[in-house]
């Protein structure tokens, strides 16, 4: 295993897996879909002036959130190569090239958020990756991920230990006490309208 990562889905996500994925994941239709997660998800805060992505792949969720609150300053987080490139082409977004198990913030934003990122992380390094998303939240935490009441590992596109699902939210909230639930939520597949994953998302926020 390479050096620079210290798990087996760092490397994969760093690599070819990651590349064709990003290419995978660029269309219209995502972007529409991307932007309908976010109105949804975040309906209940009126504007923030700064957010974080972990995770960002090649910047949807990021242009979503610039078309939805065109003021905020928006910072990515992203391991793979191929994808921080494209993210660097865009407007208005500082880029950080590294992992989420990394910590690589040194200030606080009013919203840091994962979406379709915490299911791809080893379990083990959980703890950390909670500790590195609350610590960059100043105010607001937003998730999107596979929800799972018992933590279960599915076979992901032929790989296996690439895709786990749990309770990601009931775990940050018993992890953080200062933690609240604001709204949650579930997009399907089916839907007739924005077809998405069948994402569950959980808006949090910190006691001021």
């Amino acid at each position: 295993m390479n050096k620079r990562y210290r798990t087996e889905q760092e490397e994969f996500w760093a690599g070819d897996f990651g590349d064709q994925y990003s290419l995978r994941n660029s269309g219209m239709e995502q972007k529409q879909a991307r932007e309908h997660l976010l109105s949804r998800a975040l309906k209940s805060i009126d504007t923030f002036d700064t957010a974080i992505e972990f995770g960002a792949n090649v910047g949807l969720n990021l242009l979503a959130l610039q078309k939805l609150f065109p003021r905020t300053l928006l910072t990515a987080v992203e391991i793979n190569l191929s994808a921080v490139t494209k993210l660097k082409a865009m407007d208005n977004i500082k880029v950080i090239h590294g992992s989420i198990l990394s910590d690589h913030v040194d200030c606080s934003y009013d919203l840091a958020f994962v979406i379709g990122v915490l299911i791809h992380i080893d379990p083990e390094f959980l703890p950390l990756v909670y500790d590195n998303i609350y610590t960059a939240s100043k105010r607001y935490i937003l998730i999107g991920e596979y929800y799972s009441s018992k933590p279960t590992t599915v076979s992901y596109r032929g790989h296996e230990n690439r895709l786990f699902k749990r309770d990601f939210a009931g775990e940050l909230l018993d992890k953080f006490e200062d933690l609240s639930l604001v709204d949650y939520g579930f997009f399907y597949h089916r839907d007739p309208e924005v077809p998405l994953d069948d994402i569950t998302w959980f808006l949090m926020e910190k006691s001021l």
